[in-house]
């Protein structure tokens, strides 16, 4: 997808109106508990305020169910953006209207105002082209550096670029771009995709899609026990799917037909109950005791899966080995996130697809040894599902 950028446009005095993803955890005293995603949009906005535009920030904040609500206020967005930047950023009342625009025509070159919540008005999620058209208005120049939102099509992602003839990529999206797509359409091989997470109905697409593309798929996460029941393995008191054992057996032939190493683990690890203090023992794939519940890929898997992922050039991984919230069941998980890094020393490149893996890598505490590490979740898993992303298919090519 050759999508023009922000470096291939001139900025000078110009009005731009960025859609970043400034969607924040916060505490209850609405102090911002993590900052990353605004931290990963200060390059595009560094960009356009040091080459003299006056830059227009808006994005939305939880799920205000389409009217205002102080609680999911960008305000303190707009206070840590300012205190990162080291220099003022002006909060607008709103994100469209008389006084918003008054404001926005105020600004200087080098300037940054923040609009309110985009989702305090409903035809923002319903795209409406009016919204969209007075949103347009405000900039001259539009830029879309939320790839978390691109694959929604809403009025500042979507609808937006009808009204502005300039419509480009932010560097967080090209980075996206970048290492997704090359990933998907010219990996360095052997090119090895590892797939956790609960349900194979949740990544179906993905396997799919992936086996067009890749050398060898590592399987872990609850979804393994759809694939074991379906080969008729006992899985004691595991999460299947029952719905979908036909499907993970024609998953399996699939692979044998497509050449591709399909591989499930060995053992895994078993507990009566999902909690820190219950006890827990490794056992073999094929000898889950009755009322045993399978909550992470064993030691044995792990090894095998190091090897892979050691063995590789790229390498893309979505959805955690098991229970990683908990501790004790984590360790399959973190094993991949440790043969990553030591696979991305020795030249290769490591793609985590946004979500739970990302929060898995942060809590291994491995995030800078990874070549890229996706920022959204949903957008990432239907970008690997082979998905147009609307956000992004509305740029300017």
């Amino acid at each position: 997808m050759q999508k023009k950028t922000l470096s291939d446009i001139a900025i000078q005095g110009k009005r731009v109106l960025m859609r970043v993803d400034f969607n924040v955890p916060l505490d209850e005293d609405k102090n911002i508990t993590d900052d990353k995603r605004i931290v990963e949009a200060l390059p595009s906005i560094r960009k356009v305020l040091d080459n003299g535009g006056r830059l227009i920030l808006m994005s939305h904040l939880g799920r205000p169910k389409g009217k205002p609500n102080p609680d999911f206020s960008l305000a303190p967005a707009a206070a840590r953006l300012s205190s990162l930047l080291e220099c003022p950023v002006a909060m607008a009342g709103d994100c469209i209207g008389t006084e918003v625009m008054q404001e926005v025509l105020a600004l200087q070159d080098g300037e940054v105002i923040m609009l309110e919540n985009l989702r305090f008005h409903p035809e923002e999620e319903a795209n409406d082209p009016d919204f969209a058209r007075e949103l347009a208005s405000l900039g001259e120049i539009y830029v879309n550096d939320a790839f978390g939102t691109a694959h929604r099509a809403h009025a500042s992602t979507e609808g937006i670029t009808r009204y502005v003839q300039t419509a480009v990529a932010g560097f967080l999206i090209e980075k996206e771009l970048k290492y997704l797509g090359k990933a998907l359409q010219e990996p360095e091989r052997p090119f090895v995709a590892i797939l956790g997470g609960s349900k194979i109905s949740g990544k179906i697409d993905v396997l799919e899609n992936l086996f067009n593309k890749v050398d060898t798929v590592l399987i872990g996460g609850a979804m393994i026990f759809t694939f074991f029941k379906a080969q008729g393995l006992d899985t004691g008191n595991s999460l299947v799917e029952d719905n979908k054992l036909e499907l993970a057996l024609s998953l399996i032939s699939q692979a044998r037909e497509k050449n591709i190493k399909l591989l499930l683990p060995m053992d895994v690890i078993v507990a009566p109950k999902i909690s820190a203090d219950a006890d827990s023992r490794p056992v073999s794939v094929d000898a889950i005791p009755e009322g045993m519940i399978g909550v992470d890929i064993g030691p044995e898997t792990r090894e095998a899966f190091r090897r892979e992922i050691l063995g590789a050039r790229t390498v893309l991984w979505n959805g955690p080995m098991g229970v990683f919230e908990i501790d004790r069941f984590a360790e399959g998980t973190f094993a991949i996130a440790e043969a990553m890094s030591q696979a991305t020393a020795a030249g290769a490149t490591t793609i985590i697809g946004g979500g739970d893996s990302a929060a898995a890598v942060a809590k291994a505490g491995l995030s800078d040894l990874m070549t890229h590490i996706s920022t959204g979740g949903g957008a990432s898993l239907e970008f690997l599902e082979g998905k147009e992303l609307p956000g992004i298919a509305a740029l300017n090519d």
